[in-house]
């Protein structure tokens, strides 16, 4: 890469820690040796942001990250004119710089974003590879680096908060999960440098908490949420006030399950 480059900045200089689930890390190589765009699904916190920066490591190619936002325009991504003091200028978005120059472009929880602004990455992710520039009077041939990656959580799909099929069956898809109970324990252990047994409890109030999806909780604890209470843990936190800090009292407000997860976490950890 050459420091030139305008997004020689979105490298990923340091090896992300990620622990494969599968043969995801051989598909997404394969997937990227086509250029093929990757959707990537999966529950909060499960690591779909870490594997795209895992992998951007791995094919030594520049990842640029854009959270979807129910506020984000279409010029938003592609790029917008502006004013200053010498007139006007045209600044490329994130989406243009990424097809311009060769990068990876990561949309994270592209559902969240209005439908109306995402088809601007239609014409990106077939075979015609181009994005038009209406607002600027140019057409983008993407270059040959270029890769789109989308995300989103399946369980907060709605009729309002949804991909069109139009926009899905572009893609090819990855579905993801929370680790299997000894993966996700080796991740504590290798992210924070907590005991096994500890990270084994923790791995458990998880589990047990994952259970009561769709019986009161939306979602259930997540793997980034234990590295939050391990890292407390590590810091000399009481592993009790931890557990409520970081994994009770982010994800509910409901007094059942509250006292449902401080059984839980008092005959874990007491």
């Amino acid at each position: 890469m050459n420091p030139g480059n305008p997004v020689y900045d979105y490298m990923v200089n340091k090896e992300p820690y990620y622990h494969p689930q599968g043969d995801e890390i051989a598909l997404f190589t394969a997937a990227y040796a086509r250029r093929l765009p990757v959707m990537i699904k999966g529950p909060t916190g499960c690591g779909k942001s870490r594997f795209v920066e895992y992998m951007a490591w791995k094919l030594g190619k520049p990842l640029i990250t854009v959270a979807c936002n129910e506020d984000m325009t279409a010029a938003d991504l592609v790029g917008r004119w502006l004013l200053d003091a010498e007139g006007t200028r045209w600044q490329d978005g994130p989406l243009t710089v990424a097809a311009r120059y060769g990068a990876i472009c990561y949309l994270d929880e592209i559902v969240e974003a209005r439908q109306d602004s995402t088809v601007v990455i239609h014409p990106l992710t077939d075979h015609r590879r181009q994005l038009p520039l209406d607002k600027k009077g140019e057409l983008i041939q993407a270059h040959a680096d270029f890769q789109l990656v989308i995300s989103y959580n399946p369980g907060y799909q709605s009729l309002m908060k949804d991909l069109k099929q139009s926009t899905k069956q572009r893609f090819a898809a990855f579905r993801f999960d929370y680790p299997e109970t000894k993966v996700e324990t080796e991740i504590l252990v290798r992210e924070v440098g907590i005991s096994e047994q500890t990270a084994e409890q923790l791995v458990a109030l998880a589990k047990s908490s994952r259970n009561l999806k769709g019986h009161g909780m939306d979602e259930g604890i997540s793997t980034r949420l234990l590295v939050y209470a391990a890292s407390l843990i590590a810091d000399g936190v009481p592993a009790t006030r931890a557990c409520r800090m970081a994994l009770m009292d982010p994800i509910t407000d409901d007094e059942d399950i509250r006292s449902t997860l401080e059984h839980a976490i008092d005959a874990t950890f007491n």
